[in-house]
């Protein structure tokens, strides 16, 4: 019986390393930047061609690297931060070239040009699958070029199971701002397809933030410092008026280095606590320096995780220097003790003289008068209803309406049962599974009955009678799911109807939102929306769907994004029902509204139309029915 257990081939092994390491053109990106960082450069340029599928190439300026350090940076396990095993525990930098480059160099066609200061020549290596295919002096600038082409061009599955080239455009450049971010002395450019996407210049790490984000962040910034003998803090937090329904701006640096930390995510989230809508999520940028030997950075292959050794105390002096910051800039709500009790007056009544409330009494008041009787006419009611869109109230002190409306009731009180006049109508009761299946035949079996009984209550609900009983209508989730299924015809069919602008408008947003836009924009156009792209991350907006103002165009398009990016992570929804499902919400009607009699009867026939009237998109009852047995139930507890 031959052996079964042998040695894998450095080929085979290197690529199984890769899957690690390089997960996506992203990784790589995160990987050369890391390095050049070590490098010692203060400018870094990076080039990206179709997503990184293409060509991935990082330019720097730093020491560069001598011909055997250019052909050990691609040998598995060579580094150059670790020399042994005591340094697993003071790694202070991300490594000068070394360990990645040997897995990317698997799964990849790399060119490495590279020189040093004291060197006339520097030297050129060409290599595909971790084969060297050339190995060369040449001439060229101080500093080191890395171009890693046709990435996974030999692991094919690898390369379909990546996504869409603006999906993994974000990606690339989330890292990028991730490394940009903790690095403000270092100047960074980033072009995609040759069109320039960043140019950060050396500054502040505040102008750092500013020159990523956008500069309406310099008035969103609270400064957060603190240093103890366990962590020192600096960075920024946003302002609880910013905060967002996704988890947008979120960095923590330990040492320089980003990573994810739930824990210590919470502790933010703590110290924002009721400052905050539930569900809303800070922005924050924070840097922490920890001592080496106190934190364990390769619980995981990216090192986006990490092991503190005093987890708590960390997770306190956070929250702590938080609460702190927010309340040294008055963000957060104090209490003045030296403030005079007296009241402040308006400037207009500086001046007025202070009069004593008076109370007056109607001493011939008597509750039990009969008003009918005339024994005290000024007793009379004098509120008379307005059946006005309002729905207001108004006085009249010239006349009583009293008899006229008992004249009314005594002729009228009888046609309140002439649609139940009959004994089946009381004792038959459907199953609530019937009922739902038979609440649009109940309305459209009797011509006019929607006519009969209609009402807004507490601008809220919608009352209308049935054959059996009444229906409660939620006027909110109602025109939701009407909006939902109206979008989602449009998005399936890409038919649009827009309202042109007279004056086109044009708007400028974050760059990875414009790129989710970028992706999205013919979908935003089958919506309704009359956009197009305008230059570097603005778009000009000649047009936008029924419904939506001008002025608030720009709110609709963030909001719609940041609810789709929390959709497309928590429920999985597919594109088509995700934008509907965004924009319904955004524009249905909200609780409050005051209709029309017009708008409730076209509410009622659009809900009706619907191929699913009864739940709203996620899921919740749009109406409810209430038989006439129930109400007897009621009327004898």
């Amino acid at each position: 019986m031959s052996d079964i257990i042998q040695l894998l081939p450095d080929s085979v092994a290197n690529q199984i390393a890769a899957g690690e390491v390089v997960q996506r053109p992203a990784s790589a990106v995160k990987e050369l930047m890391e390095n050049a960082i070590d490098a010692g450069a203060d400018s870094i340029k990076l080039i990206v061609k179709d997503a990184g599928k293409t060509l991935i190439q990082l330019i720097d300026n730093g020491s560069g690297m001598s011909q055997t350090d250019a052909r050990m940076c691609f040998e598995r396990h060579a580094t150059s931060k670790i020399k042994k095993a005591e340094d697993l525990f003071e790694i202070r930098s991300f490594g000068f070239r070394g360990e990645a480059m040997a897995s990317i160099a698997a799964v990849a066609q790399v060119e490495l040009k590279t020189k040093k200061q004291s060197d006339d020549l520097g030297i050129a290596i060409n290599i595909e699958g971790s084969s060297i295919k050339s190995q060369e002096p040449c001439q060229c600038s101080e500093g080191t070029s890395i171009a890693v082409k046709n990435l996974f061009y030999n692991i094919p599955a690898r390369r379909n199971f990546l996504k869409s080239d603006q999906i993994e455009v974000r990606h690339i450049i989330e890292e990028f701002q991730r490394v940009a971010l903790a690095h403000p002395e270092i100047a960074f450019s980033f072009y995609n397809n040759e069109n320039e996407i960043f140019h950060l210049n050396k500054n502040s790490f505040r102008h750092r933030i500013i020159g990523i984000f956008g500069d309406n962040y310099n008035q969103r910034l609270v400064p957060v410092e603190e240093d103890t003998n366990i962590v020192k803090i600096t960075g920024f937090v946003g302002k609880p008026e910013f905060s967002k329904k996704t988890r947008g701006e979120q960095y923590f640096y330990v040492n320089n280095r980003f990573i994810k930390s739930p824990y210590l995510n919470n502790a933010v989230q703590a110290a924002f606590e009721d400052f905050i809508p539930n569900g809303n999520f800070p922005s924050y940028f924070l840097k922490l320096e920890i001592n080496p030997a106190s934190i364990d950075i390769n619980i995981h292959p990216t090192k986006t995780e990490i092991k503190f050794e005093d987890e708590r105390s960390i997770y306190a002096i956070i929250r702590s220097a938080v609460k702190q910051a927010l309340g040294k800039f008055h963000i957060t709500p104090t209490l003045d003790f030296d403030q005079e009790t007296s009241f402040n007056l308006p400037y207009s009544y500086k001046d007025s003289e202070i009069k004593i409330p008076e109370i007056k009494v109607n001493t011939s008041f008597n509750p039990f008068t009969n008003v009918s009787s005339g024994k005290n006419p000024s007793l009379k009611p004098n509120l008379e209803f307005n059946n006005d869109t309002d729905n207001r109230y108004r006085f009249n002190s010239e006349e009583n309406p009293r008899a006229e409306l008992d004249k009314n009731n005594q002729n009228n009180w009888g046609k309140l049962y002439q649609d139940f006049n009959t004994p089946s109508d009381f004792s038959e009761r459907d199953e609530i599974s019937d009922t739902q299946q038979k609440l649009n035949t109940e309305i459209q079996d009797e011509p006019g009955l929607n006519k009969k009984l209609k009402y807004q209550l507490h601008q809220t609900y919608i009352l209308t009678n049935i054959k059996k009983g009444l229906m409660l209508i939620d006027q909110n989730r109602a025109h939701e799911r009407i909006l939902y299924e109206r979008f989602l015809n449009c998005l399936n069919t890409q038919k649009g109807v827009s309202q042109q602008s007279l004056f086109p408008q044009t708007i400028e947003f974050q760059t990875i939102e414009f790129e989710l836009i970028k992706e999205l924009i013919h979908d935003f156009n089958a919506l309704g929306f009359d956009i197009s792209e305008f230059g570097k991350n603005t778009l000009v907006v000649n047009g936008t769907p029924t419904g939506v103002q001008e002025s608030e165009t720009k709110e609709i398009i963030e909001r719609v994004i940041e609810d789709y990016k929390n959709n497309l992570g928590d429920l999985k929804l597919n594109k088509n029902e995700n934008l509907a499902r965004t924009m319904a919400k955004k524009l249905a009607i909200k609780p409050g509204k005051n209709l029309s009699e017009q708008e409730i009867d076209n509410l009622i026939d659009e809900l009706f139309a619907c191929e699913t009237p009864f739940s709203s998109p996620n899921g919740k009852p749009v109406l409810i029915n209430l038989t006439l047995e129930e109400l007897a139930q009621k009327f004898l507890k």
